[in-house]
């Protein structure tokens, strides 16, 4: 399974963005094969609205079946869950200890926005 991680930077050693509709890049990781690609959200970060819900679509378009992220707002945690894509929020460190903290199990399944709206 691929899960999205929201990142500073486009490498496993980059930080976690805290935010998930603006985060400057996204880590995508197959936790199975270990794949790693990396997406600029460079459209989103600048949005002036709806970033959440731009991003959710490209995690879904990217083909990610959970999101790793510091924060989610509500309207982006409903189009993931709507996706089927699960959420798991409160992430930090580093893309691959973030990752690392998931497989571990570490990383609990986030069952609401962790965020209001327009969060920045």
């Amino acid at each position: 399974m691929k899960v999205a991680v929201s990142a500073a930077g486009q490498t496993l050693e980059a930080p976690v963005d805290p935010r998930f509709g603006r985060a400057a890049a996204f880590v995508i990781v197959d936790v199975d094969t270990g794949a790693v690609e990396a997406r600029e959200n460079t459209q989103n970060l600048q949005a002036a609205q709806g970033a959440g819900i731009q991003t959710a679509r490209s995690v879904v378009e990217w083909g990610a079946g959970a999101v790793l992220t510091g924060n989610v707002g509500p309207k982006a945690f409903f189009a993931l869950r709507a996706a089927g894509v699960k959420v798991y929020a409160g992430a930090s460190g580093t893309v691959r200890e973030a990752v690392e903290q998931y497989k571990a199990g570490r990383l609990k399944e986030t069952d609401e926005a962790t965020v209001e709206s327009h969060w920045m």
